[in-house]
Order: structure tokens, then C-alpha cells, then sequence
């Protein structure tokens, strides 16, 4: 099996590929478009700020090519939310393969969130085998709404998406190759499909 981790500056590409080693399987890092069309399964990571990251995306046409995959794809934390309608960090319009817009917690809750939270209301085979209340591993300011999309939920402040789906787009708020066996659960479910 092929499994591309789309490296355009803007993640923790390593501890994903070391995630996807511990499970069994090889990854490869890239940015060339024929390498990820080519590709199984496609994981989109992100950590840092919407707008730069985007501009990365852009910069190498990889905004043009992410929505029109065929293969399972899964975005992971801000590559999850670039992959929503727009996010307010930055006023970033992203790829609107997910029909929702990303927000800021409010200001009653410290930010960024970090830490072990629960998620639930879980959907889909994304999540076969992984119970309801299990523990995942969050950091973030900015969170998706829950919507017609939503496939798990988790709460800080109000209950909001902790993964989303549509098609062959899967999407994940939490970083599944920081939350432990859970995580390694999901990601084997991921390259599964």
C-alpha cells in the first residue's frame, strides 16, 4: 500500500509517519502531485496558523489537487480545518470540501486547548473497534461546529466536531498519532478502507 503524508512546511510529518511505522506500514513524505495521485491513502497533517499554511498550499497548486482525490484522504488538526469552508484564524478561506466554517473558542475558555479529552457520538469505520468516551489528544484555538458532517464529537466550552466525513474526506480536530492506542486504532482503520 501507497500512503502519501502531503509535506508542504506546515505539520508534525514525522510523528505521524513514526505512528504509521509503530502500526505496521510505511509512509512517505511529498509534494509532488503525481506522487499523491498515485497514492492509496493520503494523510493532509497541519500544525500552526491557517493563513501561512494555506499560502504553502497554494504556492505548490496542492490547493487545486487535495479536493479532487479519489483515494481516502485524512486531514489531521489544522489540516482538517483547512479543509472546512473558511476559518476565522486569519480570515482563511480554506478548501470547502467540509460544508462548515472553523471558529475561535470564546473567550471564556483558556486557548490554545492541550490536552486529553473524550470523544463520542462516534460514526462511521473510521472508528470500528474504538468505544464511545475513549481518550484522544487536542491542540487548538479554532474548532469546527458540529454539522451534517460531524462523525464524533468532544466538548471544551460547548460540544463541537472532533472528526468530520464526507465522501472519501475524512477529517480529525484531535491528532490520533499523539493519542496513544486509540489513536494507532484509528489510523489502522484509516489505511483499512
Amino acid at each position: 500500500m501507497k500512503i502519501v503524508i502531503i509535506n508542504y512546511g506546515a505539520g508534525n510529518i514525522q510523528s505521524i509517519k513514526f505512528a504509521i511505522q509503530r502500526i505496521g506500514f510505511e509512509a512517505i513524505l511529498s509534494d509532488d502531485v503525481n506522487e499523491i495521485l498515485a497514492a492509496d491513502k493520503v494523510i493532509f497533517p497541519g500544525v500552526g496558523e491557517a493563513s501561512s499554511a494555506m499560502q504553502k498550499l497554494k504556492a505548490s497548486g496542492l490547493d487545486q489537487l487535495i479536493p479532487k482525490l479519489k483515494q481516502p484522504v485524512l486531514g489531521i488538526c489544522l489540516g482538517m480545518q483547512l479543509m472546512c469552508k473558511a476559518t476565522e484564524e486569519g480570515a482563511t478561506k480554506g478548501l470547502g470540501i467540509f460544508d462548515v466554517d472553523v471558529i475561535k473558542f470564546s473567550d471564556k475558555v483558556k486557548v490554545p486547548q492541550i490536552g486529553w479529552n473524550q470523544i463520542k457520538d462516534l460514526k462511521t469505520d473510521l472508528f470500528k473497534g474504538v468505544s464511545e468516551q475513549e481518550y484522544i489528544y487536542l491542540v487548538h484555538s479554532f474548532y469546527a461546529p458540529k454539522c451534517e458532517e460531524t462523525i464524533a464529537t468532544t466538548e471544551y466550552d460547548l460540544a463541537y466536531s472532533a472528526a468530520l466525513k464526507k465522501d472519501n474526506f475524512y477529517g480529525t480536530q484531535f491528532h490520533p498519532e499523539k493519542s496513544s492506542s486509540v489513536g494507532e486504532k484509528i489510523l489502522l482503520n484509516f489505511l483499512n478502507m
